[in-house]
């Protein structure tokens, strides 16, 4: 069986989503509206190639030399891929089989329909969570993102819990998240997240700008 699902791109021979020499796969479709978003193109869950986990999986597997050299992998961004949880899920698995490392780079919004257990699912085969937390409070997160914040917090208790291997992402946006008041405020609150790895707070820029005049 090979569940379908809908790719935007796919970015070969990466360096900084992960560990080592990575392939990152760009999942078409995202509920969330962030104002520093630099891939608008992947809003539209409807866009994109359409295309099933052994298609997805054959072109991945041209890399896997590399991958094994530098001990890296691949790493499914986006978009939001926890909206095609299932494709995902089925893709991460038979990544798994081929012994290829998997990242998960998320925004932890998924479809709130979607039970527990199939997240849990999911983390079977997800060697790692790059998570980026947008904001640290309900009205903050809905100003940034126009998403409701219980979501994620419910996608991190989830990766929490199940004690994946958890990398920390904050954009630092001028006007938004850039005080020091809230920097101090969101490192304490991934202080207290058990899994954490690696933390990093990332500049916010423009590469997104010429997106939205062509969109």
């Amino acid at each position: 069986m090979s569940i379908a699902g809908r790719i935007s791109s796919i970015e070969t021979m990466g360096l900084n989503d992960g560990p080592g020499i990575r392939n990152v796969i760009f999942f078409q479709g995202c509920n969330l509206r962030c104002k520093y978003c630099h891939n608008p193109e992947t809003w539209d869950l409807d866009k994109g190639e359409k295309m099933n986990s052994d298609q997805l999986l054959k072109i991945i597997l041209r890399y896997k030399t590399y991958f094994d050299q530098s001990s890296g992998g691949i790493t499914c961004s986006g978009g939001e891929p926890l909206l095609q949880i299932e494709f995902l899920t089925d893709f991460f698995k038979k990544c798994r089989e081929n012994g290829i490392h998997t990242a998960l780079d998320t925004s932890g919004y998924f479809n709130p329909q979607t039970p527990n257990k199939q997240i849990y699912e999911l983390l079977k085969y997800t060697n790692l969570v790059i998570l980026d937390v947008k904001h640290i409070n309900d009205i903050g997160f809905f100003k940034l993102t126009s998403g409701n914040y219980e979501i994620f917090k419910r996608f991190l208790k989830i990766v929490e819990d199940f004690g994946t291997k958890l990398w920390i992402r904050h954009v630092v946006m001028p006007g938004l998240t850039d005080g020091e008041e809230h920097i101090s405020e969101v490192t304490e609150y991934i202080s207290k997240i058990t899994n954490v790895e690696k933390v990093e707070f990332l500049p916010y820029h423009t590469m997104g700008l010429e997106k939205y005049k062509k969109a």
